[in-house]
């Protein structure tokens, strides 16, 4: 008896394929699967740059300096305004007339002229006298000035001619002997000398002002240097085939 007879060709038997045909499930030799495509959006564009670093100083330290300028050109105006009101106290009598003046507290006192020619000293020659008036003012000595201290406020053109010293305050009166030619409108002002006022006033206003721009001017040269630094620093960056970034730790 001979075996049975198979099946025939061409019918669809699990575990057999058809002859001529692939299967489907397998790539033809010499050929790779596709690569998977990773998981997540594809980048876009190149990475974004880091932000630009803050540049130091802040624009806040620049109060400071501006302050202390600030306080120097304060300290100028009020201290000549306050000089401008000590000229303006000064007690004064007409050239060649006299008169009388009240000096309340013993010391020193300066007498300027005030006139034509107190700026340029061309001052004409007289004489002075200061005579009390009435017990106990007392004058104890009359001096030049020997420094060239003039003063121009207003109306009032003044130059330092005479020191006085009084040991007694009181009334005194201002005579002129001989009643010499003088330009019309000029005066004699008695008050205290304005040297030490212009010196409280101008050392310390121009300290200030000194100081105030001096900090600004080393404020901008340190803001310009550090802008250019960090400017430089990000074209580097951008640009192409730059040096790594190291791993943050």
């Amino acid at each position: 008896m001979g075996a049975p007879p198979g099946p025939p060709l061409g019918s669809g038997q699990s575990g057999q394929e058809p002859r001529g045909q692939e299967p489907q499930d397998r790539q033809p030799y010499g050929q790779q699967p596709p690569a998977q495509q990773p998981y997540g959006p594809p980048p876009y564009g190149p990475p974004l740059a880091a932000p630009p670093a803050k540049v130091r100083p802040g624009r806040i330290w620049y109060l400071v300096p501006l302050l202390v300028f600030l306080g120097g050109m304060a300290w100028l105006v009020i201290g000549l305004l306050s000089i401008g009101s000590q000229i303006d106290s000064f007690q004064r009598v007409p050239l060649p007339a006299g008169g009388q003046i009240s000096l309340d507290h013993p010391g020193g006192y300066v007498i300027y002229y005030e006139g034509p020619g107190a700026h340029s000293g061309n001052i004409p020659s007289f004489r002075i006298r200061v005579v009390p008036v009435a017990a106990p003012a007392a004058v104890q000595s009359l001096s030049p000035y020997n420094a060239s201290v003039t003063y121009e406020y207003g109306s009032h053109q003044g130059r330092a001619v005479l020191n006085m010293q009084i040991s007694h305050g009181g009334r005194f009166a201002i005579v002129i002997p001989g009643s010499p030619a003088l330009p019309a409108g000029s005066q004699l002002a008695f008050g205290s000398g304005v040297v030490g006022g212009i010196i409280g006033v101008a050392l310390p206003s121009a300290l200030l002002i000194i100081l105030g721009l001096a900090g600004l001017a080393v404020l901008l040269i340190i803001r310009v240097v550090q802008t250019s630094r960090a400017r430089t620093a990000v074209r580097a960056a951008s640009q192409p085939g730059g040096p790594p970034i190291p791993p943050s730790t």
